[in-house]
């Protein structure tokens, strides 16, 4: 193997295809000269003259017609991998994709984005794995996950982190809840019984910071990993939770509960997608990327886009 140069391949091919020392040396790009003499060494390296001569012009010997489909095949498989690929035919892939999503985001993305994956690409596969704040950034990194929808607090030094659009806070309460019902003030927002949601288990947030410029604070009566679990103790009906203004469209109607608007000036909820950077050239990964972009701009809460808006045709880009 220390021996093994794959340019006498290159050579080999383009003297099988023309018979010619001259005219080969002219697709390599080199002298007559030099192709002479690589044509010596392949003689050495298989013990065959290859190409004899006869008359004016040069024949293959029957070594060279058995190694002739061989080593066009190798030839065009190798520019093949070395070749820059920037387009794909989605109705040709067929691949796996694992994508970890928000469980504020997943209810919104999770049909909508199958159905233009069966449309678009039958022969892709998704799934969708569970969160896990510990091993977010090495799943990516590892390979474990190809992309990531959702808030993206910290993201690994090596991840590509791309904002897809924003989102605004909204409070969940039972029908029956007083802020469901009646107008929400500050002071009645901090009064009432508060999920906090954190997949590290921190109970404080932005929501404490604006109340805290009011002079007021919220009692936090549980802390959570995630929307769902939040929204299913609010149906319950003693305590209310902050969740993406989304799901008043997409999950709320589902569970029976409803939406106030929460008294604060909050910020931005980010909603990102992450992925590793290994995986920006691919181009069935691209093509995954945008059709996640596309089908979660059909449902931006903050600029107000419909979101019965349908997806079509999606760039591999």
């Amino acid at each position: 193997m220390p021996d093994l140069d794959l340019n006498l391949l290159v050579a080999l091919h383009a003297l099988l295809e023309t018979n010619s020392v001259t005219q080969a040396a002219e697709r390599l790009n080199t002298s007559p000269a030099a192709t002479s003499r690589t044509l010596a060494r392949l003689r050495r390296v298989y013990g065959d003259p290859l190409l004899v001569r006869a008359g004016r012009q040069l024949v293959p010997t029957p070594r060279a017609l058995e190694l002739r489909f061989e080593v066009s095949a190798l030839v065009e498989q190798g520019r093949a991998l070395l070749a820059k690929p920037d387009t794909v035919d989605p109705t040709a892939l067929v691949r796996g994709f694992a994508l970890r999503v928000d469980d504020a985001v997943l209810p919104e993305l999770a049909g909508r984005l199958l159905t233009e994956v069966r449309a678009q690409a039958p022969g892709v596969t998704l799934r969708f794995v569970p969160g896990d704040p510990a091993g977010s950034a090495s799943a990516l990194r590892d390979g474990r996950v190809d992309v990531e929808v959702g808030v993206i607090a910290q993201a690994d030094p090596q991840t590509r982190v791309e904002r897809v659009r924003g989102d605004r806070l909204i409070g969940v309460a039972a029908p029956g809840h007083p802020l469901a019902t009646e107008r929400v003030t500050v002071a009645a927002y901090a009064a009432a019984a508060h999920i906090s949601i954190s997949a590290r288990g921190i109970a404080r947030g932005p929501i404490d910071d604006r109340l805290a410029l009011h002079g007021r604070t919220r009692r936090v009566v549980a802390t959570v990993p995630d929307l769902t679990t939040a929204l299913l103790a609010v149906r319950a009906g003693a305590a209310v939770c902050p969740a993406p203004a989304v799901v008043a469209d997409t999950t709320l109607p589902a569970l029976g509960l409803r939406s106030f608007e929460i008294p604060l000036p909050l910020p931005e909820v980010t909603i990102s997608l992450a992925w590793h950077p290994r995986n920006t050239p691919d181009p069935a990964h691209a093509w995954l990327r945008t059709l996640v972009r596309t089908v979660l701009a059909a449902a931006d809460p903050v600029t107000g886009t419909a979101r019965g808006a349908m997806v079509r045709r999606v760039p591999s880009g």
